[in-house]
């Protein structure tokens, strides 16, 4: 079994975003955030949308990707 941060130092991971945890489809070093496109190494990734599927940096890129969606509560669309 594959342990979920091996891989190629250089390739992008391919993940599936789950609730509190996510699946590695294709092992790979890191993923590129969704608004900076900045490389997020696997073991550091903390920030993602499940019903986009897309990871993020940090919490302020995650709220912004919310902003962008209509996501927040009160936010007109």
């Amino acid at each position: 079994m594959m342990n979920r941060f091996e891989g190629s130092p250089s390739r992008e991971a391919k993940i599936r975003y789950l609730d509190g945890d996510f699946q590695i489809v294709l092992a790979g070093s890191h993923v590129v955030c969704a608004m900076t496109g900045k490389a997020i190494p696997v073991d550091e990734l903390r920030y993602w949308s499940v019903a986009r599927q897309e990871p993020y940096v940090d919490a302020a890129a995650s709220l912004d990707a919310e902003k962008r969606a209509g996501a927040l509560p009160n936010q007109r669309r």
